[in-house]
């Protein structure tokens, strides 16, 4: 230790300022997810998934080019849709059928259709939602519900929900990290926010356009002190700060900056390894795909292997979502070819791990896709064509973490404009997903501004017909 420590001149706030040359990866919200009083032991229930991988397909698939065959589109091809939808129809829009084939995948023959082959030999292992719904078609709200259960920025996600409620299984590494491969995501940080819960549940953002770990964890190492030495300074400033702490009991933001700096000293040794893909054979990088999302997925795999509890992984294809407007049928099928291959190998490599049964992956987007066009100018043809924002029917995927293989849940009506049968909310699912984690979501309440909120607020239902 340095003179200025021996002779007491080093105030706290100097000595934090110190500590913090190598933890700049260390917000004070992102690294410490294990929840006071929340542990293992306190479930509400038998757990089915340990852990949480959610696709996000961020921009919104087409529901009747993926998952929710609709071959009476073909029959109305050349028909405007019905006023009565709804929706408010655009000049010259008629019904879209997908130009796509559907195929009987698996031996449960589920429909699936040809721009996703690989998901659809997984199938079995899969339950496909072909009712889900949600509140608004736009954008920036339908994220916001799908990641927090509300359309305004002022709640936590879910994730965040998940690590209060469960905490992490490693305490070296955050609970919830959220991949993503551009800063230029749509709502963006809202979207994994913790909002008021304490601060330590608040994701840990990294993004994967360079997967050298050097750059995926920033700043992770002291560049001046060794680790005997940090631990030396580590453990001088927790002992201030806990006799502080004493002086403020139930400080949850000084209990959660004592928790994350504690986290980030352990993480040097351990997010090295974690975050490290090229310690992967061959084969297995081969298999994810050497693209964005593929690396992202592989990464997701590793992190939850060590005790991440929940990673959710953003979609864009260079600088592509899901977000269709115009030439529906050309860009389509090219990020399914993307987004397929990756997801298929994430599921199949849990699978062969032996983790699928205790590991819930999730697949889909804020909502689907009209099953009409919106038409283009000058395009007699249709060629340009895209299919615009739709909130009323889409579908989701699930597979492992207690979720029936082999099954397609609820319907659309013959358009696939409106879920009609077994109707599945953004709501209902986020309670099913919370059920699956061995959380009760009515139970898992934060007390904020005089009220006790949660996840589903006053709504959602557990879809129990999709549990296995």
């Amino acid at each position: 230790m340095d003179n200025t420590l021996i002779n007491g001149i080093v105030n706290r706030r100097e000595m934090l300022q110190r500590m913090s040359a190598g933890f700049g990866m260390a917000s004070l919200g992102g690294l410490m997810g294990q929840a006071a009083g929340k542990a293992a032991d306190g479930l509400h229930h038998r757990a089915r998934a340990k852990r949480v991988i959610f696709l996000f397909m961020n921009g919104g698939p087409s529901h009747v080019d993926t998952f929710d065959p609709k071959p009476a589109l073909k029959k109305w091809a050349d028909k405007k849709p019905d006023e009565d939808t709804g929706r408010r129809i655009r000049d010259g829009a008629k019904y879209m059928p997908s130009p796509f084939e559907f195929k009987k995948c698996g031996q449960a023959g589920i429909d699936v259709n040809e721009t996703l082959p690989r998901l659809g030999s997984m199938i079995d292992d899969c339950c496909v939602i072909r009712s889900m719904h949600t509140n608004v078609p736009n954008h920036e709200p339908a994220l916001l519900m799908m990641n927090t259960g509300n359309i305004q920025p002022i709640r936590p996600s879910l994730g965040s929900w998940s690590v209060y409620g469960l905490g992490t299984e490693n305490e070296n590494l955050p609970g919830f990290v959220v991949l993503r491969p551009s800063p230029q995501i749509v709502v963006g940080p809202a979207l994994w926010s913790n909002s008021f819960l304490p601060a330590q549940y608040q994701a840990t953002s990294v993004i994967t356009s360079d997967m050298a770990v050097d750059k995926l964890v920033r700043d992770v190492r002291n560049p001046l002190l060794s680790q005997s030495e940090q631990r030396r300074q580590v453990d001088l400033i927790q002992a201030m700060n806990r006799l502080h702490a004493k002086q403020r009991d139930n400080d949850s933001a000084l209990e959660a900056q004592i928790k994350s700096m504690e986290t980030a000293y352990r993480m040097q040794s351990q997010a090295s390894e974690s975050f490290d893909i090229s310690k992967e054979p061959q084969h297995v990088r081969d298999l994810y795909g050497d693209t964005d999302f593929g690396r992202s997925c592989l990464l997701a795999r590793r992190l939850v292997e060590d005790g991440v509890r929940f990673v959710s992984v953003y979609y864009v294809k260079g600088t592509q979502p899901w977000d269709t407007h115009s030439r529906h049928n050309e860009n389509h099928p090219k990020l399914c070819a993307d987004s397929d291959q990756a997801s298929a190998a994430l599921i199949a490599d849990l699978k062969q791990r032996g983790m699928l049964d205790d590991t819930l992956v999730i697949w889909g987007g804020e909502f689907g896709r009209t099953p009409f066009s919106q038409p283009a100018k000058n395009d007699p043809k249709m060629e340009k064509s895209g299919r615009d924002h739709h909130a009323s029917a889409f579908s989701m995927l699930m597979a492992g973490g207690g979720v029936k293989g082999g099954l397609a849940y609820g319907t659309s009506d013959e358009f696939g404009m409106n879920a009609v049968e077994n109707r599945v909310h953004v709501h209902d699912l986020h309670a099913t997903i919370l059920h699956l984690m061995g959380i009760d979501h009515e139970r898992l309440t934060y007390r904020w501004s005089g009220r006790d909120f949660r996840l589903t607020d006053v709504h959602g239902h557990v879809v129990h017909d999709i549990l296995s």
